[in-house]
């Protein structure tokens, strides 16, 4: 399982407030979809009401503190993990295919991550500048991970996994690898089940997303 660091958090144009009587009707305070929020007054077509992944954990460590920060991307990358070994079974199972999955997940202001959904073919459809950057990006690295690296000469991988077997490939980082088990400690091991996001506090939500 590959991490890409850049993805983004998106938010709404309006600032967000608990939802009551007066305010449950108003998209814009809780949905962060583009599709909803591009119709707002005050939306910003240069930024689409979107952070890099990179800004939102420096804005985060500046105003929750490091190690705060540190448990909240420790969560996500659980997530990631226990989301994909909950449906190993019926994912495709060939060292000849791959698939890039889009996570939704939405923070708390206690820094607790929530999976909202997961996408087997996430939107590679850009809305702004630095979004057809991140995802022209990731679309090279997801090649520079899949595609051999004497590609299109295999002999010499004949028979065997021929992915790139680096830890980092661009913006791609290893996080859990089944076959050499690399990762388990971090993510399955007691100590980190102690850290497993748990799904049952109430939830209280901010209206940010990341994905």
């Amino acid at each position: 399982i590959y991490f890409n660091k850049e993805g983004f958090a998106r938010f709404c144009n309006v600032k967000y407030t608990s939802a009551n009587n007066s305010n449950i009707d108003n998209m814009y305070i809780h949905l962060t979809n583009v599709a909803i929020q591009k119709h707002g007054e005050d939306y910003n077509d240069k930024h689409g009401n979107k952070w890099s992944f990179k800004h939102l954990m420096f804005w985060l460590e500046a105003t929750q503190g490091h190690e705060a920060t540190k448990l909240l991307l420790h969560r996500i990358l659980s997530i990631f993990v226990y989301q994909c070994k909950a449906v190993q079974n019926v994912m495709i199972n060939d060292k000849h295919c791959f698939e890039c999955y889009g996570f939704d997940i939405m923070i708390d202001k206690a820094l607790k991550p929530w999976l909202i959904e997961v996408n087997a073919s996430p939107s590679l459809t850009s809305t702004t500048h630095p979004d057809r950057i991140m995802k022209s990006n990731m679309i090279n690295d997801i090649i520079e991970t899949v595609v051999p690296p004497d590609f299109p000469d295999t002999k010499i991988t004949k028979g065997f996994t021929s992915w790139n077997q680096k830890p980092v490939i661009g913006n791609f980082t290893l996080i859990y690898d089944e076959a050499t088990g690399f990762g388990v400690e971090k993510f399955l091991s007691k100590q980190a089940a102690k850290e497993k996001p748990s799904m049952d506090s109430k939830m209280r939500c901010q209206g940010s997303r990341w994905r």
